[in-house]
């Protein structure tokens, strides 16, 4: 009797060692955010990766690697840089290692990989990844056509993939997508959101990112998901991914700020999409969520000048006019200035003469 309460004693300690060593490792993933703040929105620009996964010709890894360093230099705090997916379902990923491994690190600066399952995990870990990314979606149709599995599966499947990582102590961030749409299935209960960011969240992601996949969302669907997601996840956990497929991506990024989100995934120069969203045209632009925050007097650390010619640059690598309105207008704006400034500087030798 005294030999089994002895054992019964010893697993119980072990459990509670077990327990208080996974509590650690999921504060570590946490504790390492910057501090919430009212005034200070953090951008997560998704650009290297949820940008440029669904391009057809192939981007070589040089580019990903400057435009990554480009984006670090213009002042955002957590750059995506690429994904540990099979190369047969993402090619445009095919280079991970490459990129991750060449990339020159900013102090202070994130740069999260997507690991969609165990074999992406030990692909980023032998890589040098220090943080990652994990999803699912809300809906069965939807984790069918993407992950061929149904979403309790795919959370399963997320969940082996986080506590492995917490393991190796690397932060990690939580998708969920189609929280309020999906082309499959339609309208998608916020009540069903609410219960899978929870899960996330207590399972150790340090921070749920809200995806309107195929940017159906309005500011009335944004504000009814996150009375729901608000009450089971701390606003300081959570943040927004808004596609602009119907051009209301800004108009919910700003209810998401009225109700006291203060991160948002955004990607430069309206780069991307979803390749499993039909008829999803792409991510809101990194510069026209900078100019809104701007205007709102809000902080992002973010130079929107330096962020223009980074986007204007990769648009020219990739062979096509920039997607950021924001960043059209300023590059016209400052044309016509440099052009006036110019004509005045001729006017002027001319009156000497």
């Amino acid at each position: 009797m005294l030999r089994f309460q002895s054992t019964f004693s010893l697993s119980k300690i072990a459990a509670r060692a077990s327990l208080k060593n996974q509590m650690l490792k999921r504060n570590y993933s946490r504790a390492v955010v910057s501090p919430y703040s009212t005034d200070f929105v953090k951008i997560v620009e998704v650009g290297p990766r949820d940008g440029l996964q669904n391009e057809k010709t192939l981007v070589p890894a040089q580019v990903k690697i400057e435009l990554i360093e480009r984006l670090a230099n213009n002042g955002l705090s957590v750059v995506e840089a690429t994904s540990f997916v099979s190369p047969k379902w993402v090619p445009q990923m095919g280079d991970n290692k490459q990129v991750l491994t060449s990339i020159k690190k900013k102090p202070g600066v994130f740069y999260p990989v997507l690991t969609p399952n165990l074999k992406g995990l030990e692909g980023a870990v032998a890589a040098g990844a220090e943080e990652v990314a994990l999803f699912t979606a809300v809906t069965e149709s939807f984790n069918r056509k993407n992950t061929n599995c149904s979403t309790e599966e795919s959370l399963v499947r997320a969940k082996d993939v986080l506590k492995k990582a917490l393991d190796q102590n690397l932060r990690v961030r939580g998708y969920l997508s189609c929280v309020l749409g999906c082309p499959y299935e339609g309208k998608v209960n916020p009540e069903k959101v609410a219960e899978l960011a929870k899960e996330l969240y207590d399972a150790g992601c340090y921070e749920i990112s809200l995806g309107d996949t195929i940017g159906v969302g309005t500011a009335g669907s944004m504000a009814t998901l996150l009375e729901h997601v608000l009450k089971v996840v701390p606003i300081e956990a959570v943040a927004v991914h808004c596609h602009d497929t119907y051009g209301q991506a800004l108009a919910n990024i700003l209810k998401a700020l009225e109700y006291g989100v203060r991160v948002v995934d955004s990607s430069v120069a309206g780069l991307g999409g979803c390749p499993y969203a039909p008829g999803a045209k792409g991510n809101v632009a990194t510069e026209d969520v900078v100019y809104m925050l701007n205007g709102l007097g809000l902080k992002t650390g973010v130079d929107l000048d330096a962020l223009i010619d980074t986007g204007d640059w990769i648009s020219e690598q990739l062979g096509r006019p920039t997607n950021s309105r924001a960043a059209a207008a300023l590059i016209t704006a400052r044309k016509r200035r440099q052009e006036l400034e110019k004509a005045a500087c001729v006017d002027s030798k001319a009156a000497k003469l």
